[in-house]
Order: structure tokens, then sequence, then C-alpha cells
């Protein structure tokens, strides 16, 4: 790894973050397996340690969260008896928060779906923010406990509950049942019901799954250490948040404008190479 030029290793995290595998991005860019591994360490951890301290102070006001699965090593039915029960081997979730007006992720946690990884979550959550704001969360019992621990009564605080129809007969597997309608239930404060939503949360789910393989159901391009895991979805927040435009924020504003720059935490569009070199 330390024989690569800045031009190829920024060829290679750029083929990453742009939902390649590891295999994949080997043979796009000539690259060695353990090499491109060692780089997607060097630069994650690195991706990890620099928004741990730039994203504080946020001046956010309308928070979503939601939480996404994946697997580590193997699906729970085919962990091996000698490590079941440990974490990073069969489900991993991935708890995530966005900021509803600069489309910001400031927090996210990679853990179980349960309430002490709901609590560290909120946790991290609150230490970024410098003001009270309005969370919305799916209907997911963890976050009760947690959201009423973490900011006791400085949060407006409302569950989006979506009711599911029947799924269809030889559908169950792979497709959702449909959503036919929600329901609001106010927990906490004063919220603005009109602002009560999960679609840009739910919507960054979508694009974990389209840019990072690992996220990509039905393949064999899962994580096999959740170390790993951890540095891949570090890497793809920090260019999410920090190079790449997003497209609903530039309908407002000027083109080239990052969730980051939206948010006051950076005040240009961040390269390749920018991230690259934050593991120098």
């Amino acid at each position: 790894m330390n024989t690569l030029t800045l031009e190829k290793k920024a060829q290679v995290i750029s083929s990453l973050v742009e939902g390649n595998s590891i295999r994949a991005t080997c043979r796009m860019t000539g690259v060695a397996k353990g090499t491109v591994t060692r780089l997607l360490a060097s630069v994650g951890k690195a991706c990890m340690e620099y928004q741990d301290v730039i994203l504080r102070n946020l001046p956010c006001k309308q928070i979503q969260c939601d939480e996404i699965w994946s697997f580590c090593y193997a699906k729970d039915k085919n962990v091996p008896e000698k490590y079941k029960g440990k974490f990073g081997f069969g489900d991993v979730w991935t708890w995530t928060a966005i900021d509803a007006d600069t489309k910001l992720v400031p927090s996210w946690l990679i853990g179980l779906r349960n309430v002490p990884h709901a609590y560290r979550f909120m946790q991290d959550l609150k230490k970024r923010l410098t003001n009270r704001v309005q969370i919305t969360t799916d209907g997911h019992s963890s976050y009760l406990w947690a959201v009423e621990n973490v900011f006791g009564s400085e949060v407006d605080y409302a569950m989006l509950i979506k009711l599911y129809g029947q799924q269809p007969d030889g559908e169950k597997r792979y497709s959702p049942a449909q959503c036919i309608a929600t329901r609001q239930q106010v927990l906490q404060g004063n919220p603005d019901t009109s602002k009560v939503s999960t679609s840009y949360v739910e919507r960054q789910n979508l694009t974990m799954r389209m840019n990072m393989r690992r996220f990509t159901r039905l393949t064999n391009a899962f994580s096999k250490k959740v170390e790993n895991l951890e540095y891949a979805v570090a890497l793809h927040f920090m260019y999410y948040n920090f190079c790449r435009p997003h497209k609903t924020l530039n309908l407002k504003r000027n083109l080239g404008t990052t969730p980051a720059m939206a948010s006051g935490v950076a005040n240009r569009a961040w390269t390749i190479e920018n991230i690259v070199s934050l593991s120098s």
C-alpha cells in the first residue's frame, strides 16, 4: 500500500465509494486484494476519526433516525456454534441519523438492534447538536427508552408507525409487505406533525445499499469482519457528507453543495484525494 501513488489510492477509494466490491476494485485498478483491504482500513479509520471531531456543534433542527440490517461473517442461521452470540458474527445493524434540512448524516452506530445500542446511538447524536431538535423514528420500541433517557424533556419526539398489509403468496421472502397506512405518535415535547417523517433517512438507507457493496442483498460481498464494515461505513459517510453534491440541496442553492457545506462544517466540496490524504 505504501508504494501506491496518491492517484492510484484515489482510484481505489473512488471505486469503493461507488459501490464496487473489493474484488471488482482489484480488477478495475490492478491493485492486489490485500492492498485494497489495508487501504480501506487506513482511510476508513481516518474518516471515522475526522468526522468524530468535526461533526460537532451542529445547528440541526429536524432529525430522522432509522436502522438498516446487514450481516458479518455469515447469516445468523449459518454462524458456527463457537461464534454464536458474539458480536460481529451474524446480524449487524447500522443506526443512522440524517438532518432533514441539510441532508447531513451527523451520527451512525454499528451494533445490534437493541436498547443498549439505541442508547449509545442517541448519546452520540446528542453530543453533536447545539440546540433542541425534533426527532422522528420508526416504531421500533428501543427508541422509546433511549430518547427519553438521553434527551429527557429537551426534545420534540414523535414516532411514525407504519401499518402493513398481507404479503402476496410467493413473494414473502424478497418483497416487503405493502405499507397501507401510517400513524403518528407524539411521545415528547411539541413536534411539528407536518414534519414527522422518515422518508429522508429511508432514502439514505437505499443510498447505503447502492454505494456500499457490503449492504447489497443476495451477494457474497458481505463483510467478513465487523471492523471492515465499520471502516466502509465511515468512508461512505465521509464521501456522502463532504464530497458528493446532494441533488435536493442544489435545487435551492448553488451547484456543488454537499451536506457538509450546507451544515457549515465545510466551505467547499472535498475530492477523493482529500479523503485519501487524511490517512497520510
